[in-house]
């Protein structure tokens, strides 16, 4: 198990540069098993998750080839449809939460596909029904296979067009039943549909694919199904995640910062989140400039009442970016109420910053207050685990601000969703080292 030595309490500057967008990433390199010819991905993330799903559907029979740092190009071509049936398959789908995505896919080129209990974060429970739904809804029939622990798909005469409304605004659920309905035969009206950008990518790279959709951007999906799909090029919007966690970076170290090439106008709400906060960004082309301050005011609701942040549907804040923003939020000015509604466990952490010396009640699972200690009391230093992917990257921030030696273990995931990280950083002057 490896851990990051971190020494905190330094300043940053200069710019840097977001990765591709982990979920965007494993949504389109999903849809390479659509078509026999070749699609070409670029601003691929070479972190931990997408590199285990492409070795997962290389184990298929598809050809990767890297065509150089972050580029590559796919061929489903030679996938057999008994290769996505034996229990080796089986079992590394469950030990990757990204591998969901592959069953829309197989499901509607091959009529066949099994949907194993998904692995990934701890972060609570993690329904695949709108998964299953959506496939039933289409046609397939699901039962469940005791020896392989997954649910078995078939549909023998091919996916049926219809229309469905969703129980949740599933961004993997949608995905899912986009790709799938896009090889069925006749439309799927899909109502209460995600519209995150990541989406919205998705469905543009189908649709250079030769597939037809309607309402991209909406809650509302028309996809008229086709029968072959061809080969197409696309290229990853930034990661939106690691953009809010470089705004927090430069906040919680009070350091000046450029983020590069965020595309802007696909970041929602998120840095209007961080202004609710007191951070001062200004927006400089596709660039984000955080100045340096000394105190960040929260502010309060319009009557007085305490500020409330919380996660939901885009474009609502994501909640992947709710870890961040709390430990942000232990050294602003003010107090506020961090509400994570999607997942349960989410917060648990927060008691490795109290630890640390923040200042935060939590309520319940997915509530906690946060009184700012507006740097008058540096966070001290610690050694902590990281749970999740999202509450590492918080730690590894709090300990940046904290003067001192921390060390965070089980770093393996910060390495599901951030790509050599601690070189990136320390580029900007932190100091950090894996151990």
């Amino acid at each position: 198990m490896s851990s990051f030595i971190i020494e905190g309490g330094h300043t940053l500057s200069g710019s840097i540069v977001p990765q591709g967008a982990k979920n965007e990433a494993l949504q389109v390199i999903s849809a390479t098993l659509l078509t026999e010819d070749p699609v070409t991905i670029s601003n691929i993330p070479e972190i931990r998750d997408v590199c285990k799903l492409i070795a997962l559907i290389e184990s298929l029979g598809v050809e990767v080839m890297r065509l150089g740092k972050g580029e590559y190009r796919f061929c489903a071509a030679g996938v057999k449809p008994e290769n996505t049936c034996t229990s080796e398959f089986v079992k590394r789908c469950a030990e990757l939460r990204g591998s969901v995505l592959v069953t829309g896919p197989l499901l509607a080129r091959f009529g066949e596909a099994y949907f194993p209990k998904p692995g990934g974060d701890k972060i609570g429970r993690r329904r695949v029904d709108t998964h299953i739904d959506g496939f039933i809804k289409l046609g397939a029939q699901c039962s469940y296979d005791k020896e392989k622990k997954a649910y078995h798909l078939t549909a023998p005469y091919g996916l049926k067009g219809c229309g469905m409304l969703l129980d949740e605004a599933s961004v993997t659920g949608t995905a899912n039943i986009v790709m799938a309905a896009a090889l069925a035969d006749g439309a799927t009206r899909i109502y209460n549909a995600a519209c995150e950008p990541y989406v919205q990518q998705l469905c543009a790279l189908l649709s250079s694919m030769g597939a037809w959709i309607e309402g991209i951007g909406s809650n509302l999906l028309t996809v008229h199904g086709v029968r072959t799909l061809r080969g197409a090029r696309h290229r990853i919007l930034p990661d939106m995640i690691e953009v809010g966690s470089f705004i927090g970076m430069a906040a919680i170290t009070r350091s000046e910062l450029t983020i590069k090439d965020v595309s802007y106008n696909d970041l929602g709400i998120i840095p209007e989140a961080f202004r609710r906060l007191g951070v001062k960004l200004e927006q400089r082309g596709d660039d984000i400039f955080v100045p340096s301050q000394e105190s960040y005011e929260i502010e309060s609701f319009i009557d007085g009442s305490i500020m409330t942040v919380a996660d939901a549907p885009w474009p609502g804040l994501t909640p992947d970016l709710i870890s961040v923003m709390l430990v942000v939020a232990t050294q602003c000015k003010g107090s506020v109420l961090i509400h994570q509604k999607m997942f349960e466990s989410r917060l648990f952490f927060v008691d490795k910053l109290i630890d640390m010396g923040a200042q935060i009640i939590l309520c319940d699972p997915h509530r906690a207050v946060v009184i700012g200690l507006d740097h008058m009391h540096d966070l001290r230093p610690g050694k902590m685990t990281s749970p999740d992917i999202r509450a590492g990257i918080a730690l590894l921030l709090a300990a940046m601000s904290a003067p001192g030696v921390s060390e965070i273990e089980n770093i393996e995931q910060i390495d599901r969703g951030y790509e050599d990280i601690e070189n990136r950083l320390n580029a900007l002057g932190a100091k950090i080292v894996r151990k």
